[in-house]
C-alpha cells in the first residue's frame, strides 16, 4: 500500500463549499493535490455548494438540523457525528494513507476515525476555537464556558501526529497548549495567481453597479462585525468628505440584510454598494472593479486569505494592524488600528489621495504574492509532510 500513489481522506465539518475563507483552502489543497498525483476524498456536511475537480462526500442529512453558513449552531454535534459515519463509508473503500482534518472539529473526527483506520492524522488550523466562539459572541473570552473550551482545545491539538497552520503567528499558542513545535509547520493560505490578476475593471459591471465615474474601495468577505464590517461603514462618510467621488463596494455574506438596513438608517445608500454573496470563480472579475481594497478584520487569531486575492490583483491594500496581516502583507500594507473607523478611513484617504504610490504598493504586493504565496509550491509543501508521516 505504501508504494501505491498517495490516497488523502480530507475532514471537512462545514457546509463545503462557501466561498469563503477556509473552504477556498480545503478547495485549493485537494485540486492542487490532484495535480500532482495525489488522490483526495473531502468528505463533509450534507448542505454546500458544489466544486470541480474535487471528489465530495456528504454525510447523509438529518431531517430538521442543518448549520448555519457561518460559525457555530446547535446542530453542528449530530452533523459532525455523520461526517464520522459518513468518513468511515469512504474510509473502508477509499484505503488512505492519512488522513487530513480541517477545523477542530475535524481533529475530533480524526481522532476517532483512527482508532479503526490506524492512519497518521494530520491537522488543519486556522486559528484559535476559543478564540472563534469568542469572535462569534457565542463566549466571553473571560467566563468560565471559555475556560472549559479552551481546555478540550488544549487536548484536542496535541493529537495529531502534524499540524500545519495558516500562519507562523498560531505556532506560540500552540507550543504554549503543550504541542511539541516539532511537529508544527507554519503553512499559509495561497492563491491561484492565474485566477486572480490585475486586469482593467469590466465595463458591463461596472454600469450595472452604477459605478462610473467612481473611485471604488472594495471589502469582499464575510459580512460580520468581527470581519471590521461596521468599523468600515463608519469609515465611509468620513472619507467621502475628502473624496466625494468614493464609493464602497462591499461584496459578501451573510447578514446582507442587517448590513442594508444600516445603510439605509444611516443614510449611505450613494455611497455603499452591498451585492450579497460573490462566487470564488467570480471574485478576481468583482475585485477588479476596486481601485482600494480593504480588510479591517479584528479577530488577532484567525487566517485572512482575502488579503491574497486583493494582492494577486496588484490591489493597494488598508488592513487592521494585526500580527497575521503583517505576516501577510509586510511592508507593502497599509495599516490602521484594529476596529478604529477614523484610522481606516485616513490610511484610505491617504491611497486614493496618491495614486501612483498606491500603484507601486500593489504591484509589491502582486510581487510578493508571487513570491510566498503561490498554491503550486505551497502544495508542495504539503505532499512533503504528507510523505514524512507515511
Amino acid at each position: 500500500m505504501v508504494n501505491d500513489p498517495l490516497r488523502v481522506l480530507m475532514i471537512a465539518p462545514t457546509p463545503f463549499f462557501g466561498d469563503r475563507g477556509c473552504h477556498v483552502r480545503i478547495y485549493e489543497e485537494a485540486r492542487g493535490l490532484a495535480r500532482i498525483g495525489i488522490e483526495t476524498r473531502v468528505v463533509t456536511y450534507p448542505t454546500g455548494g458544489d466544486v470541480p475537480d474535487v471528489a465530495v462526500t456528504r454525510a447523509r442529512a438529518l431531517p430538521g438540523v442543518r448549520a448555519r453558513a457561518l460559525g457555530p449552531s446547535a446542530g453542528r454535534p449530530l452533523l459532525d457525528l455523520g461526517v464520522l459515519g459518513a468518513a468511515r463509508r469512504v474510509a473502508r473503500e477509499f484505503r488512505p494513507h492519512l488522513l487530513h482534518g480541517h477545523l477542530h472539529e475535524g481533529i475530533a473526527i480524526g481522532v476517532a476515525l483512527r482508532v479503526g483506520a490506524h492512519r497518521p492524522l494530520i491537522a488543519d488550523l486556522q486559528g484559535s476555537l476559543t478564540a472563534e466562539l469568542a469572535d462569534h459572541g457565542v463566549v466571553s473570552e473571560d467566563g468560565v464556558p471559555a475556560r472549559v473550551i479552551r481546555r478540550v482545545e488544549g487536548w484536542l491539538v496535541r493529537r495529531p501526529d502534524r499540524i500545519v497552520t495558516s500562519s507562523h503567528h498560531e505556532v506560540a499558542p500552540l507550543v504554549a497548549q503543550g504541542v511539541d513545535p516539532e511537529r508544527i509547520e507554519p503553512l499559509p493560505d495561497g492563491v491561484d495567481l492565474e485566477a486572480f490578476r490585475p486586469g482593467p475593471p469590466d465595463p458591463e459591471l461596472r454600469g450595472r453597479l452604477g459605478l462610473d465615474g467612481k473611485r471604488v474601495i472594495g471589502f469582499l468577505g464575510v459580512l460580520t462585525a468581527y470581519q471590521g464590517v461596521d468599523a468600515l461603514l463608519e469609515a465611509a462618510p468620513l472619507v467621502a468628505r475628502a473624496h466625494p467621488d468614493a464609493h464602497f463596494l462591499v461584496m459578501g455574506y451573510p447578514n446582507e440584510a442587517r448590513y442594508r438596513d444600516m445603510v439605509r438608517a444611516r443614510g449611505l445608500d450613494a455611497l455603499v454598494t452591498l451585492t450579497g454573496r460573490v462566487p470564488y470563480a467570480a471574485a478576481a472579475r468583482w475585485l477588479g472593479l476596486a481601485e482600494v481594497a480593504v480588510s479591517p478584520k479584528r479577530s488577532l487569531t484567525e487566517a485572512n486569505g482575502k488579503l491574497l486575492n486583493y494582492m494577486a490583483c496588484a490591489l493597494p491594500v488598508v488592513a487592521s494592524d494585526t500580527p497575521i496581516n503583517r505576516e501577510l502583507l509586510g511592508e507593502h500594507g497599509r495599516y490602521a488600528a484594529v476596529d478604529d473607523p477614523g484610522s481606516l478611513a485616513t490610511r484610505i484617504v491617504e491611497l486614493l489621495d496618491d495614486p501612483t504610490r498606491a500603484r507601486a504598493l500593489g504591484d509589491g504586493l502582486r510581487r510578493r504574492a508571487a513570491d510566498r504565496f503561490a498554491w503550486p509550491a505551497l502544495i508542495e509543501r504539503l505532499a512533503a509532510i504528507y510523505r514524512t508521516m507515511v
